[in-house]
């Protein structure tokens, strides 16, 4: 490849046009952003160069998705954080240490992070993976972060694992943005026990004085049925079964999620779409004496709770009795 300077060479894409090859002046010149140099395709001659070079300032020569690229500055500073995750000091005062061995003073990333941040990131961190292990969207694990903080700044909960706050702050953020998890998928995708979760959860309550929605069996209904493979009609009829059985005070004392379970069985054995209560109950969380309980308090009023337009597979005298 020959090279020439040209004296028209610039750097700025406004002048782009005052450069041209010699030999072909009509020709399209190609910018190479690597090499900073701008190429006539024709003949290969390097007609400007010391173009500014707008790529990455380091290499990544990893396989894996997860590494980060630390192209220009790197990520965005997290504003939960106080003075950023990085910052760089220069040492400015009296003493041998603040300078090198030349006299100059020494440049220094500020790499390491107080207990305080620390124990934030660590927890932004876990938040992150249970709601990546949940199916979450980023929306809901930033308004737990925003929890976990607000909590940790209150320090009314010393003493208590910053794991187990962290996982309350996400079953609080799931309930607020309105796509409620129980409290056994929490527990399944972190480290604390399901009890401690139902304590701290308690606890955050009364400390920040917020409040949480209630919940109702069709918060989960179209996930658990989705889950399960029925189709719509189902439902729809688990979802009128579930709602006409509170209604008439069926299954008092039961929580919203046995009866949604209970409604399911029930609306599954009608149709064509038949699910055990041992299916349900891996989907649900909820256990199969529990799913027998309350569907044992809803079958003698079966034929109430049905929806109207609904087509049986099963006639309701032939459904299971438990």
């Amino acid at each position: 490849m020959r090279t020439a300077r040209s004296k028209m060479a610039s750097t700025s894409r406004a002048h782009r046009a005052l450069v041209s090859c010699p030999e072909h002046p009509d020709a399209p010149l190609v910018e190479d952003y690597h090499a900073g140099d701008m190429i006539c395709p024709e003949c290969g001659l390097v007609v400007g160069d010391r173009v500014v070079d707008v790529g990455s300032e380091w290499r990544t020569f990893s396989n894996e998705k997860s590494t980060k690229d630390n192209s220009r500055v790197g990520a965005a500073e997290n504003p939960l954080l106080e003075g950023g995750e990085l910052s760089t000091m220069i040492a400015a005062g009296p003493g041998m240490d603040c300078r090198d061995e030349f006299g100059k003073p020494m440049y220094r990333n500020r790499r390491t992070l107080n207990s305080s941040d620390r124990a934030l990131l660590n927890a932004f961190h876990e938040i992150n993976q249970m709601a990546d292990r949940l199916q979450l969207p980023k929306m809901i694990a930033d308004r737990a972060n925003t929890l976990f903080k607000q909590v940790h700044e209150g320090k009314t909960l010393k003493g208590r694992s910053n794991d187990a706050i962290a996982s309350a702050c996400m079953y609080i953020a799931c309930r607020q943005e309105g796509v409620p998890r129980t409290f056994k998928e929490i527990c399944a995708v972190s480290k604390i026990s399901k009890k401690e979760i139902g304590r701290v959860f308690k606890l955050i309550l009364k400390t920040l004085e917020t409040n949480v929605e209630v919940i109702t069996t069709g918060d989960f209904m179209s996930r658990f049925c989705s889950n399960l493979g029925l189709p719509q009609s189902v439902q729809k009829a688990a979802t009128h079964i579930a709602r006409k059985a509170v209604e008439i005070d069926l299954v008092p004392g039961r929580s919203p999620i046995s009866v949604a379970a209970a409604a399911i069985y029930m609306a599954s054995q009608a149709s064509d779409d038949k699910k055990s209560q041992r299916e349900i109950g891996e989907i649900t969380g909820v256990a199969e004496v529990t799913i027998r309980q309350s569907y044992k308090s809803m079958y003698p009023r079966a034929r109430d709770l049905f929806p109207v337009d609904f087509k049986f597979a099963t006639p309701i005298e032939n459904l299971p009795t438990q």
